[in-house]
C-alpha cells in the first residue's frame, strides 16, 4: 500500500511552492497527496500532484485586535474539527506543514492525534504558526542557515528551500557575463508590489543613452502600473516586457544577467541557485522583519545589494544600477559567491527526511 503525506500550507506562493516541489518528488515515488489550504492557496495548486484538495478558511490572530481575533479563534477550532475528521478517515502517514495560518487546523489535528509532523521554514525567522508547533514536530527543517524565533528543544535541520522542478531545469545553465545587451529582470512580489513597479522604470529613466540602449528589461507590473512602466520605458528607448504575472518565470530567470526583487524566501533561494547578482528591497511590512534577515547571506557573500524601501528612490536604484552593472568583475564574482549559497537538493533532502520518518 501506497505511503500517505498530507501537506498543509499558507495561501501564498511562498509557502505553496516549497510543498508543490516536495509532492513532484514524492509522487514520483509512488506516495498519495493530500493538500490542506485556504481559498488563495488553492489557486497556487493547480500544478501539485495531489488527490486530495480540502479548503479551509484562513484565520489569523492578532491581540491587536481582540474582535477579529475571536473571529479566528472560532475559524480556527472549525478547521481543526475538519481536519481530524479528514485525517481519521485518510489516515496519512505523515503532515508536513510549510507555514501560514491555514496549516494551523492540519499540524494541531496531527498532533493531538499522534500522526508525524515536519515544519519546513521557508524564512529566516520561524513563522508564527510553526512556532506553535515546533517543539513537539519530529523535525523543523529550515531554508536558511540562520533560524531566528526558534523555541528551545526543537529539533532543527538546515536543508534550504525545496524548488520546483522547471526552476532547478533551468538553473543547469552557466551565468555569462553581459558583452553588449543586459537582461535585467524585476519581480515585485504580491505585495508593496507598487514600490518597484514605479520606482524601476523612472530609475532605468535616468540611466545614460548608451546604457539604456544595452538593457532588456522583464518586469513584473501589477496591474494599476501596467499603462505607466510601459510608457515610461517606451519614452526612454528601453526595450520592456512587462506584465502583471509570468507562468514562465523560470525562462527569464535563466536569460537574466541581474535581478532586482523582493526577499522572500523563494526568490532569495531561487537567486541563489541561479547565481544571480541582485539588488533586494525587503518588504518593511513582513513580520519580524524577516525578508531583511532572508537577504543578509547574500550581501554579506557580495552577491547583493540591500536597498530598504525608505531609500529605494529612482535616484539611488539609478546610481546602483550604473555601479553594478558597468562592473563585469563584479557580476561574475556575484554570480559565484550566490551558487555558492545555494542549495539545489533542498526538495530531494527533505523528501528523504519524510521516508526516513514514517
Amino acid at each position: 500500500m501506497s505511503k500517505r503525506i498530507l501537506l498543509a500550507a499558507g495561501g501564498t506562493g511562498g509557502h505553496m511552492f516549497p510543498a508543490q516541489a516536495l509532492a513532484e518528488r514524492l509522487k514520483s515515488q509512488g506516495w498519495e497527496i493530500a493538500l490542506m489550504t485556504d481559498v488563495r492557496g488553492l489557486k497556487h495548486a493547480g500544478r501539485i500532484p495531489a488527490s486530495e484538495k480540502i479548503e479551509v478558511e484562513a484565520a489569523t490572530i492578532s491581540p491587536r485586535h481582540p474582535i477579529k481575533a475571536m473571529s479566528g479563534v472560532l475559524k480556527l477550532t472549525k478547521g481543526v474539527r475538519s481536519a481530524k475528521t479528514f485525517i481519521k478517515k485518510w489516515k496519512p502517514d505523515i503532515v508536513v506543514g510549510f507555514g501560514g495560518y491555514p496549516a494551523f487546523p492540519a499540524l494541531r489535528a496531527a498532533q493531538s492525534l499522534g500522526v508525524p509532523t515536519i515544519l519546513h521554514e521557508q524564512n529566516a525567522v520561524l513563522g508564527r504558526v510553526n512556532r506553535v508547533f515546533a517543539k513537539k514536530a519530529h523535525h523543523v527543517v529550515s531554508g536558511f542557515e540562520v533560524l531566528q524565533k526558534l523555541p528551545e528543544g526543537a529539533n532543527w535541520t538546515v536543508i534550504g528551500n525545496p524548488l520546483r522542478a522547471d526552476v532547478l531545469a533551468a538553473s543547469a545553465r552557466a551565468y555569462k557575463v553581459p558583452r553588449k545587451n543586459i537582461n535585467i529582470l524585476i519581480v515585485g512580489g504580491s505585495l508593496g508590489a507598487r514600490l518597484l513597479s514605479e520606482v524601476m522604470p523612472q530609475a532605468i529613466a535616468l540611466l545614460p543613452q548608451e546604457l539604456r540602449e544595452r538593457l532588456n528589461v522583464v518586469q513584473q507590473t501589477r496591474k494599476e502600473s501596467l499603462a505607466f512602466a510601459v510608457k515610461t520605458y517606451a519614452d526612454a528607448g528601453v526595450k520592456a516586457e512587462c506584465a502583471p504575472f509570468f507562468d514562465d518565470i523560470e525562462t527569464h530567470l535563466a536569460s537574466a544577467h541581474y535581478i532586482v526583487a523582493r526577499a522572500g524566501a523563494s526568490s532569495v533561494s531561487e537567486i541563489m541557485v541561479m547565481g544571480l547578482p541582485s539588488l533586494l528591497v525587503p518588504l518593511a511590512i513582513a513580520m519580524d522583519d524577516h525578508q531583511n534577515v532572508n537577504a543578509l547571506p547574500l550581501k554579506n557573500l557580495g552577491a547583493a545589494d540591500i536597498l530598504p524601501e525608505f531609500e529605494f528612490t529612482s535616484e539611488r536604484v539609478k546610481t546602483i544600477l550604473m555601479e553594478r552593472l558597468n562592473d563585469s568583475t563584479w557580476l561574475k564574482n556575484a554570480s559565484q559567491s550566490a551558487i555558492s549559497a545555494g542549495k539545489p537538493d533542498a526538495a530531494r533532502a527533505l523528501a528523504e527526511l519524510v521516508v526516513a520518518t514514517v
